[in-house]
């Protein structure tokens, strides 16, 4: 996950439930005398699309193309909506019904603070849900991939029926559910349920091995191939028949308003399928996304430009000297990102040009690079009793400045054998004239499908040979 995919290949087609988010802001110096509560002196007014409307902002921002279809009324408000979503490259397919209102839900804000929220809706109970499914039915050629975004608003009361239309055009259907009956998202290829949403349907789990099980017999019983349940600042939890269970920690900084944040996981989610990504790498960009919504007020979008800063800081704050269990932690969430990792070992004593030109051919050899210093013990078994020249800490310190290491971790047995079946990386990498069928490792990285290989190091350039002209010239 160190680029992003090309988004504006991304096709998507949001359905649902379609609402006009508004928020009037002001100051606060005063308690009514009406009654105990704030007066607020309004001097500003926005309105933001909400639900499918949002979903859609998200995926436009990231540079997709986006079509939305859902239902409205026939009012000033669906025009604002329509406006809004148009002037950000938006195909709006908007049905207007002149009988019911277009929901609105109105937010007073004081100091960043939400002080009320009044809601606008009676929903469009009698509108003809075949007018519509026609609609989506005739989309469906311009777009790849679906996201239905249930907001319990009537839009999608059948949604097993737009799941059905989508799947006879073997096109994925992401859903954001809402309720307590998933059963009506059956076949789905995602649902992306929050954690309240999730034990709603399942019942408490006070765990991640209760989430895991309790998850796969949902999925089970709705065929659902997979699950996504966002869990705050537990971060998400990615359920599927493919692969293990993928717990993802939060990466959010600083949780300003969590409104909308369900809206910018699906959309992140949908683009990044749509765009070609794998559905791991996708999910990271998901959870990614959602933290930088969050650290924003209201319904925000995510653009193209701050996940990919969000990417970089991550991979900088998930860089350096780890421990072994932290090593493993670190490896599992770049696998399941799609990335390879490739490992190598030695004492690196008084780094040189020799060991930097070989980091460097290894690290071309995949995604992540892992070094293995020997402690300052083994070195002296196998250098002598005057080496290490630089203490361990020193060496990790060192080697983890170099831009194109990423984990250092130091193991402490004859060799790293134990370490390198442990964490398996597609490619054992070795230096000098090493024989690859006796490597220490060797065999664990093949039988599990790696490749071990060896690099020639650069000649005259050793750290025994700078050793000993430094005593020669004392």
């Amino acid at each position: 996950m160190r680029e992003l995919p090309d988004y504006t290949a991304a096709r998507v087609l949001i359905a649902g439930d379609l609402m006009l988010d508004r928020y009037w802001s002001g100051a606060t110096s005063r308690i009514s005398p009406e009654a105990p509560v704030p007066v607020v002196h309004v001097h500003e007014e926005e309105g933001r699309p909400g639900g499918a409307g949002n979903v859609a902002l998200n995926v436009a921002a990231l540079g997709g193309q986006a079509g939305l279809l859902g239902l409205v009324g026939d009012d000033p408000v669906a025009d604002q909506l329509r406006e809004r979503l148009e002037n950000s490259g938006i195909n709006c397919h908007l049905l207007a019904d002149e009988r019911y209102p277009t929901i609105t839900k109105l937010r007073v804000l004081s100091r960043h603070q939400q002080l009320i929220r009044l809601d606008f809706e009676d929903g469009f109970p009698g509108f003809d849900e075949s007018v519509l499914l026609k609609r989506f039915e005739q989309l469906l050629d311009e777009y790849d991939l679906v996201v239905l975004s249930d907001y319990g608003k009537g839009t999608l009361a059948n949604p097993g029926k737009w799941i059905e239309c989508a799947a006879k055009r073997q096109i994925p259907v992401l859903v954001d559910p809402k309720g307590r009956d998933f059963d009506k998202y059956r076949n789905a290829y995602l649902i992306t349920p929050n954690m309240a949403e999730f034990e709603a349907v399942v019942g408490e789990c006070a765990d991640d091995q209760a989430v895991e099980s309790k998850g796969q017999k949902l999925m089970e019983r709705c065929h659902l191939e997979n699950l996504l349940v966002t869990r705050g600042e537990q971060g998400m939890s990615l359920l599927g028949g493919n692969q293990e269970t993928l717990h993802i920690p939060t990466h959010a900084q600083e949780v300003f308003d969590v409104t909308g944040a369900g809206d910018t996981v699906i959309a992140a989610l949908a683009a990044s399928l749509s765009a070609g990504s794998p559905l791991e790498s996708a999910v990271q960009l998901a959870n990614l996304a959602a933290g930088v919504a969050v650290g924003k007020l209201g319904t925000a979008t995510v653009s193209r430009a701050e996940l990919e800063y969000r990417i970089h800081e991550h991979q900088v704050m998930d860089r350096g000297v780890v421990t072994e269990a932290q090593l493993m932690r670190a490896v599992a969430t770049a696998r399941s990102a799609g990335e390879s990792i490739v490992m190598t070992n030695g004492c690196f004593d008084i780094l040189h040009a020799g060991h930097v030109t070989y980091l460097e051919e290894a690290s071309k050899l995949g995604d992540r690079l892992v070094v293995a210093l020997n402690v300052d013990e083994t070195v002296r078994q196998l250098k002598g009793e005057d080496r290490p020249v630089n203490p361990l800490e020193n060496r990790m310190r060192v080697m983890a400045a170099l831009g194109c290491v990423d984990w250092v971790v130091p193991f402490s047995e004859e060799t790293p054998e134990r370490l390198i079946c442990a964490l398996q990386p597609d490619m054992l990498v070795k230096g000098g004239d090493n024989e690859p069928d006796n490597i220490p490792g060797g065999d664990c990285v093949r039988e599990a499908g790696g490749e071990v290989r060896v690099l020639v190091y650069v000649d005259g350039v050793s750290t025994t040979r700078i050793v000993e002209s430094i005593k020669e010239n004392q």
